[in-house]
């Protein structure tokens, strides 16, 4: 059986998903596939059991954003965040800075991680200015 070191070592996709912790369960990974909004090598694929190995460049859609990673070991199991890291190199764009943004992402305000929904006081005042608009 091939080891971590072996370059021509080629693992499934939804396997390396899975492992490199771009998704929680082999199932998201097989969803987020058939649906094509993963990319290989930029060929599209609805296959799940696509075989991908180092070298290969994967371009999927995941939370609204672009992500674009290198694939530098296929993995053999799903191991920590750290570990699952090693598994790619993201060369992904960055993100469009705030000004750049569609009129509609520029008017959601942003809140602070862990703010939680709106208190009935500022859930008021958000009604009142809506009010005032009108």
């Amino acid at each position: 059986m091939a080891g971590p070191g072996d370059t021509l070592h080629k693992e499934r996709l939804d396997r390396f998903l899975f492992f490199s912790r771009a998704v929680k369960s082999r199932t998201l990974a097989q969803k987020l596939i058939e649906t094509g909004a993963v990319r290989v090598n930029s060929e599209r694929t609805d296959r799940t059991d696509h075989k991908v190995g180092a070298g290969d460049v994967l371009t999927m859609s995941l939370h609204g954003r672009i992500l674009v990673w290198r694939i530098l070991d296929a993995g053999t199991r799903r191991g920590s965040a750290t570990e699952a890291q090693g598994l790619y190199e993201d060369i992904s764009p960055p993100s469009l800075p705030r000004a750049e943004r569609s009129p509609y992402e520029a008017a959601i305000a942003e809140r602070p991680a862990g703010a939680g929904r709106p208190t009935k006081k500022e859930r008021r005042d958000t009604d009142a200015l809506r009010s005032e608009d009108e």
